[in-house]
């Protein structure tokens, strides 16, 4: 697993931070989705300046909330699966990524 970016908490309830990889940087941001028409909508939505990139939705682990990150942009090949886990007291929060195994 690679840790690809650290985020703090919006005012918005939301998160912002910026994804690093060895080709991608950019500033992300988690945008709470107010508009959910069912419990399968996303959480959030993700923004790079004003275009939306992703989503996320509230899942968890054992005793850990985390919420999973989907990031698409015309020149991936695929999407981009992660996982955004705030660290304990919520001040940050690590989005981290790790490559799927071929079947």
């Amino acid at each position: 697993m690679s840790v690809i970016g650290v985020f703090t908490p919006t005012k918005e309830g939301g998160w912002s931070g910026t994804i690093r990889t060895l080709t991608i940087e950019a500033k992300l941001r988690f945008v709470p989705n107010d508009n959910r028409d069912s419990e399968r909508a996303p959480a959030f939505k993700l923004y790079v300046g004003r275009a939306e990139v992703g989503a996320a939705w509230r899942e968890r682990g054992g005793e850990k909330e985390y919420l999973s990150v989907r990031l698409d942009d015309p020149v991936l090949a695929a999407p981009v699966h992660a996982a955004l886990f705030p660290a304990e007291g919520g001040e940050e929060a690590h989005l981290v990524w790790r490559r799927r195994e071929a079947n």
